[in-house]
């Protein structure tokens, strides 16, 4: 191999492959040396190295310098251009990894290719990336020929090739959507500070803007609701609520659980819990279908929220003291404090911290011990036992927002009373 003749393949191979030159240049030097050591038995040190500027090929065996038959000697032409072509593919994959790595969480534009069962295999600039069943909506399907879009979630070697998956389903999908639509935001005026989203159904997105003359919501959505409805459009008419971001959760609570009316909210800080006092009215509308707005609004805020009127309350607290009651070693004063914290619950008292509880009711480290295991065993115990109440005469339940809903068909239409109560007030014309 002559130097003309190695500057002429590392130079083909980047023009042809977008190969860093380097990366060539390295690849080449190491075939070199895997296919000397091939061609000789002995275990001598070969260092090959070729100069970046004339090709010129230099080799050394054990630190001496080798004369060029010796090279031609030692190194087979057919074993060195086997071992050649294999680094070249894996410099090849290695420069395609680096490149759609550094991509993660950014949108792509591709062509369908073809669907493998439930995958769809998307074609990009330079390799074919994976849809899978589980990044596509409920009910989503592609023909061959299309385009569409997707978020890059994951990037990994697989052999000579680079496996990149897709989604349209993470909530960093619909940030970029709205990072195509609003301006606003790619200029980082107005900043997305969460998202919840349960893909094809709903999602709610948190707002907002470092100038007070901007809307934030307003410019989200859109003149005659544009900007909002390109993105609805793109993700299967998905419901999207935008809401004002506010760090005091007692004004963002309140937003987040739009478009039901709060009206009080009582903050159980050491559960991280918040109760949500609304209008009887009010409370399946703040609850949603299935739990749906109550479970987003929750995920948005960062909190366990928990939604009941007045009256389920001072029920569910007068029920809590007379349950606390059971375990004697809960002195009166210190169960009052318990419920004033938002234990309610034998299972909200089974997981509170021990050295917490010592400090509450200046208790030893044997008594609280005893107090939590009595909550533990109580927890259990009503948990075990049956119950002949319905679903609306049971009380409230705690974690509401942490049961995700199992994938399900397209709903048809709700009727115009539901569709009222599900359209967000945050969405209204700009």
């Amino acid at each position: 191999m002559n130097p003309d003749e190695v500057l002429r393949i590392v130079d083909q191979i980047h023009l042809e492959r977008k190969i860093d030159k380097e990366i060539v240049f390295v690849g080449i030097e190491q075939a070199l040396v895997v296919a000397a050591r091939k061609q000789s038995m002995d275990t001598a040190t070969v260092v090959v190295h070729i100069d970046r500027q004339t090709g010129q090929i230099s080799a050394y065996r054990d630190g001496i310098p080798m004369t060029t038959s010796e090279i031609a000697e030692r190194i087979g032409a057919q074993t060195a251009k086997q071992v050649m072509i294999q680094k070249i593919r894996e410099a090849e994959r290695d420069a395609i990894y680096d490149d759609y790595y550094e991509q993660i969480g950014t949108m792509v534009n591709g062509t369908v290719y073809r669907n493998e069962g439930a995958t769809t295999v998307v074609t990009l600039s330079n390799l074919e990336a994976l849809l899978p069943r589980s990044e596509k909506m409920p009910g989503e399907s592609f023909r061959p020929g299309e385009r569409i879009n997707a978020v890059i979630v994951e990037v990994k070697k697989s052999g000579t090739k680079v496996k990149v998956i897709l989604s349209r389903v993470r909530p960093i999908f619909l940030e970029r959507l709205f990072e195509q639509e609003v301006p606003e935001i790619s200029d980082g005026i107005i900043q997305i500070r969460a998202i919840s989203r349960e893909a094809g159904h709903r999602a709610k997105v948190a707002v907002s803007c470092s100038d007070p003359r901007i809307d934030s919501v307003g410019a989200c959505i859109g003149l005659r609701r544009s900007r909002i409805r390109n993105i609805t459009e793109e993700l299967g008419n998905e419901r999207i609520d935008i809401v004002a971001w506010s760090n005091d959760k007692e004004q963002f609570i309140p937003k987040a659980l739009q478009p039901a009316t709060v009206d009080e909210v009582i903050f159980c800080s050491m559960l991280g819990r918040a109760i949500v006092l609304v209008q009887k009215d009010q409370r399946s509308l703040a609850i949603g279908r299935k739990g749906q707005n109550v479970r987003l609004a929750s995920k948005l805020c960062d909190w366990d929220i928990e939604i009941m009127t007045r009256d389920e309350l001072d029920d569910l607290l007068s029920k809590a003291i007379e349950s606390f009651s059971r375990i004697p070693e809960l002195a009166p004063e210190l169960a009052d404090r318990l419920v004033g914290e938002g234990f309610l619950t034998f299972d909200d008292l089974s997981i509170i911290e021990p050295e917490a509880l010592m400090e509450m009711g200046n208790l030893t480290a044997e008594q609280a011990d005893v107090i939590v295991e009595k909550a533990e065993a109580l927890a259990e115990e009503e948990e075990d036992r049956p119950t002949n109440q319905t679903e609306e005469e049971m009380p409230p339940r705690r974690n509401v927002a942490a049961a995700e809903p199992a994938r399900e068909k397209e709903e048809p239409a709700a009727p115009d009373n539901e569709a009222a109560e599900s359209a967000p007030a945050s969405t209204e014309e700009s």
